[in-house]
């Protein structure tokens, strides 16, 4: 499913980008010429998005050859040569914008990610990303995610039961909800873990009382009651905290125990890496 969702996605952006031809090049390079560029790191950071990028050049010219100097996933430093690629000019042209948009938009999460795992370096909680990722390249944010060092949440709706505040409200209650998803799941065959999003220690209460579900997300909890319902839920489930939670305080939230964080702005709210690719000689 999901090499099927890239490749949706690399032709999408070949058809967004390229229409009916790229007239800048067919007007003044001969479609015959060969040339070479090199992909030029401008910044300091996590690198993210080669795998992709050697997909994006194959599905515009399967001609092009590329060597690769730096991993997915590698550090970067400013001056740093990533790749070198050679092929017809009017292909390398064609490729170039998708490949740049791509890898420095992961670049950019791969790197944050690594600024929010670093201050979390001696505690036992990892730092999860969700799905507030740019319609189409939920994959593309994700795996970026995970090349910084953080830990992928559910993929999609399809992958994990995740009850929130509107689930819970619309079902009539934690109990209700959590007892009619272990009915379906039942009935459908499905083996799914089941998070539950509290609000208050009253909703904590009640969702252990229940049973039967793995997570526990702690949303808008201070500081101070997340560390009272680490001690409270003594590892009967896993615990996860939400809400308003940024780089600064995130140290104070690992200290109290949570076995993950999660965090929307590592995929929703980024500064993309700044990559270039230049003609060579």
């Amino acid at each position: 499913m999901i090499n099927q969702l890239i490749d949706q996605f690399i032709d999408t952006t070949i058809r967004e980008d390229i229409g009916d031809g790229d007239h800048s090049s067919q007007s003044c390079i001969p479609e015959s010429e060969q040339g070479k560029m090199f992909m030029l790191a401008k910044e300091d950071g996590i690198l993210a998005g080669v795998e992709i990028a050697l997909r994006i050049f194959a599905k515009i010219d399967s001609g092009i050859k590329t060597e690769i100097h730096i991993k997915d996933g590698s550090a970067i430093k400013k001056g740093d040569i990533i790749m070198h690629v050679t092929g017809k000019v009017w292909s390398l042209l064609q490729a170039e914008r998708l490949v740049l948009n791509v890898m420095q938009r992961m670049s950019g999460i791969a790197t944050r990610t690594a600024e929010y795992v670093a201050r979390l370096e001696g505690t036992q909680t990892r730092v999860l990303d969700t799905r507030k990722t740019t319609p189409g390249m939920r994959y593309l944010e994700k795996e970026s995610v995970r090349l910084g060092g953080g830990v992928n949440h559910r993929m999609g709706l399809y992958d994990m039961v995740m009850l929130k505040d509107n689930h819970i409200d619309f079902a009539g209650g934690i109990e209700k909800a959590v007892l009619k998803v272990k009915n379906y799941l039942t009935e459908k065959g499905k083996d799914l873990k089941i998070e539950v999003e509290v609000r208050d220690w009253s909703e904590l209460e009640e969702v252990l009382r229940v049973g039967g579900i793995q997570r526990v997300m702690l949303d808008n909890f201070s500081v101070e009651e997340t560390r009272k319902a680490v001690e409270f839920i003594n590892g009967r489930v896993e615990t996860e905290s939400s809400g308003g939670i940024t780089i600064d305080t995130l140290r104070d939230y690992a200290e109290c125990g949570v076995d993950y964080i999660s965090v929307g702005a590592l995929t929703h709210h980024i500064k993309s890496l700044d990559l270039s690719l230049k003609a060579m000689d």
